[in-house]
């Protein structure tokens, strides 16, 4: 379950941001996108709660929820997700106009402010496989840009430790129960909010400023 003790999200505040030593670079390959209508992208990076503000701030993005992919029970809960018997990662499936943005930018901003890559099973104070860090692509296309961008960014030595970002099929997503959902804009106030994801959106606007949606 996570923790929402203040001492624990102080403790494990330093962990919720990216390790990386300098901005990422943009991705080598991040052909433009032939489709007309919106796309859609499932990323998992630990709790759900800040992966989905980030994405609700970024420009092109029409929608961002929160739920759980990556597992094999169906249509779980969760407190079914939250004991790490699933194989459900908390996920955010993300709805964005590829005129407007690229999938290459989702991935720069997923890996640069989102979450942290390099953290095996676990985000912050957060532990266990369904805090993993996982890409769930939906076509080919999406795991060609995935896979050329993490092999990019280990070849430029991004960060001081290897990525461990799953990278796999999207089975089935399935949207959480309607309290998590637009959770930082709701509770703003709460420590582990203010410890965790709020930092999250700061280093959105400093680092993105060009595609940063003050929603």
């Amino acid at each position: 379950m996570r923790s929402f003790v203040l001492l624990s999200s102080l403790f494990f505040a330093v962990g919720c941001t990216v390790s990386a030593a300098a901005p990422l670079p943009a991705p080598d390959f991040d052909p433009s996108s032939a489709a007309k209508s919106p796309q859609t992208a499932v990323f998992a990076g630990g709790c759900f709660w800040g992966v989905e503000a980030v994405f609700r701030h970024v420009k092109g993005v029409s929608s961002a929820v929160s739920g759980y992919a990556g597992g094999s029970v169906k249509d779980p809960s969760y407190e079914m997700v939250s004991s790490g018997m699933t194989g459900h990662a908390e996920s955010v499936q993300v709805t964005y106009d590829p005129s407007v943005v690229s999938y290459g930018q989702l991935l720069r901003v997923f890996f640069s402010v989102a979450h942290d890559p390099t953290e095996l099973n676990r985000q912050g104070p957060d532990v266990g496989t369904q805090y993993r860090s996982a890409v769930f692509f939906v076509d080919a296309d999406q795991q060609k840009v995935a896979q050329a961008y993490v092999k990019q960014l280990e070849a430029v030595k991004a960060f001081g430790q290897p990525i461990v970002t799953q990278i796999a099929p999207l089975a089935t997503f399935y949207p959480a129960e309607s309290y998590h959902q637009n959770y930082l804009a709701l509770h703003p106030n709460q420590p582990y909010i203010v410890y965790n994801d709020l930092p999250k959106l700061d280093a959105l606007k400093r680092e993105f400023p060009a595609i940063y949606a003050a929603k």
